[in-house]
């Protein structure tokens, strides 16, 4: 069996990583969604939050599981006995940066490979922060993910 982590912050997830989750899905026999906890950042949404939301997000997909996770993604996919890391490339930009994360894990773990997926072109300009920010002025959310995930980012809002 095949499994892949596909780890992020996902504060919050948009159609983009729903995406990305799906299509993995499909080319690996399990994939574990990986919902980081880093300390050094505030995220919007708590780690349990981001968890739930996934969740629910992802309930119609059989072979996908969301967990929370800490520190290192190379430590968090030996933890699920992953052989891939699955990340997610919308422009060149990311690029550069990924392929330095996917070469670091390579040293720290040669046993566990990354695969990089491009994004759908109709979610290629779409990030977290994008969709926090139209949130915050009371834009459209439709377009940027499903209703799980902009209810909750909406009541979120209402309540800073």
């Amino acid at each position: 069996m095949v499994v892949a982590v596909y780890p992020g912050s996902f504060d919050p997830a948009t159609y983009g990583h729903l995406d990305i989750i799906r299509r993995a899905s499909i080319s690996f026999d399990k994939v574990v969604v990986g919902v980081l906890h880093n300390s050094a950042k505030t995220p919007l949404f708590s780690v349990e939050e981001r968890v739930n939301i996934l969740e629910k997000a992802v309930i119609d997909i059989p072979n996908v599981v969301v967990k929370p996770f800490e520190g290192l993604s190379v430590n968090f996919a030996r933890e699920n006995h992953a052989q891939v890391i699955v990340r997610g490339l919308r422009a060149v930009t990311d690029f550069e940066y990924e392929l330095q994360m996917a070469q670091t894990n390579r040293v720290l773990a040669p046993d566990v490979d990354t695969v990089f997926l491009t994004t759908s072109l109709e979610y290629a300009y779409l990030s977290s922060t994008i969709m926090k920010e139209v949130a915050l002025f009371g834009g459209d959310l439709s377009r940027f993910a499903p209703e799980e995930i902009t209810d909750a980012l909406k009541q979120k809002i209402r309540k800073r």
